[in-house]
């Protein structure tokens, strides 16, 4: 009698490469997009500056941030400075110079003009260390019927950057937008093969989830076929809600449709390593005055939670105004419930009781773990 039946081993080994588990590693919980043509050095230092000057007008202690974000004022007197902390230190960790969206149809010379400022940019901040842990180009999509225009800003990106700084700076991912067809995930890495060949470097880039079209081909082998190099699946709010004909006002992180698409992302890439990313709120305050600041301040706030709810650790942010509620709420999530989480591991460690009467299965073991590990990547 066989003791292993036919074809397991094939199974398996097939079944460790492709969901080797869950993600490892620091991932950012944020991605801030900045317009090429308005990317400089000083990129970082202005959003932290507008930020700080906010937190110092509008959120000054932490009797402000507890009224604000709605959290107990021993936790706020936790997260309020070590908001001041990031924001003075490393105020973005995922840059995205936008090529796209954010930055529009420009004459070719022009983009060329602007890849080359970019470059520049890069390249000093590379050279003072101030890059971001995470950074790249947005680049067009293949959707818009120009794929050129699109290979032609990442080559002359690369190769420019690789020319001037020498090498290809840690941190590298390239944004691929709307995804319409399959077919093209698979020549875009086509392009990124050719550009690994001719550099000697190697490419991964993220996906962006804008399009309902896109949903059908989100699978487990996905990452796989396209040879290890998607990193990312992040999800695209506006385009996604437009396409599937919701009204303007409520095109909105939180509405049931976008939940329905992030588990779909979340079902086809579990134990893929692929990371996910939630979208943006498209918004910033209304004024100058505290009433109007605040407000913005909050209704970011609840989108964040509610992608933290749903297991989407990490957004984009589109003004520095959203680095203040980002990372208020971020460290208030984390820091609300990592007593306890450790409490619960160490009384599954020490095998007695936790407290309260639960009855941790092993699954839920991996996540409070996976959870505390989250928290002290995610905390300053």
């Amino acid at each position: 009698m066989r003791a292993v039946p036919e074809g397991f081993d094939e199974a398996y080994r097939l079944q460790q490469t492709r969901y080797p588990s869950t993600g490892e590693g620091w991932q950012p919980v944020h991605t801030v997009y900045v317009p090429a043509d308005r990317f400089s050095i000083r990129t970082l230092s202005e959003w932290s500056d507008q930020a700080l000057s906010l937190v110092k007008a509008h959120l000054p202690d932490p009797a402000a941030l507890a009224e604000v974000f709605g959290v107990p004022g021993g936790l706020a007197a936790a997260v309020h400075p070590k908001v001041i902390q990031k924001l003075s230190s490393e105020p973005i960790e995922d840059l995205r110079i936008d090529f796209e969206d954010g930055y529009g149809v420009r004459p070719d010379l022009v983009e060329d003009d602007h890849v080359a400022q970019a470059v520049e940019a890069v390249a000093t901040m590379h050279a003072a260390g101030t890059l971001p842990r995470r950074w790249g180009p947005r680049v067009k999509s293949f959707a818009d019927g120009n794929p050129a225009r699109s290979v032609r800003t990442l080559d002359l990106f690369l190769s420019g950057l690789m020319e001037r700084a020498g090498e290809l700076p840690r941190g590298f991912t390239v944004t691929f937008p709307k995804i319409l067809m399959e077919a093209y995930l698979g020549q875009f890495t086509q392009v990124l093969g050719r550009l690994e060949d001719e550099l000697e470097v190697r490419l991964r880039f993220e996906m962006q989830v804008e399009a309902p079209q896109t949903l059908p081909f989100l699978r487990g082998d996905l990452a796989e076929s396209l040879g290890g190099r998607l990193a990312a699946a992040h999800f695209g709010v506006f385009d996604y809600t437009a396409a599937i004909g919701l009204p303007p006002h409520e095109q909105r992180l939180d509405h049931p449709a976008c939940d329905h698409a992030r588990h779909v992302m979340q079902t086809a890439f579990a134990g893929t390593r692929v990371e996910l990313s939630d979208g943006s709120l498209a918004a910033a305050p209304a004024s100058g005055l505290t009433g109007d600041v605040h407000a913005l301040w909050r209704r970011h706030a609840e989108l964040v939670r509610h992608s933290l709810r749903h297991g989407f650790y990490q957004g984009w942010d589109m003004h520095p105004s959203h680095l203040v509620s980002r990372f208020a709420t971020v460290y208030a999530f984390h820091l609300d419930r990592y007593d306890a989480y450790r409490e619960r591991v160490r009384a599954w460690e020490e095998q007695r009781e936790a407290e309260g009467g639960l009855m941790d299965e092993p699954a839920t073991i991996r996540t409070l773990v996976a959870a505390l590990s989250r928290a002290d990547a995610a905390l300053p």
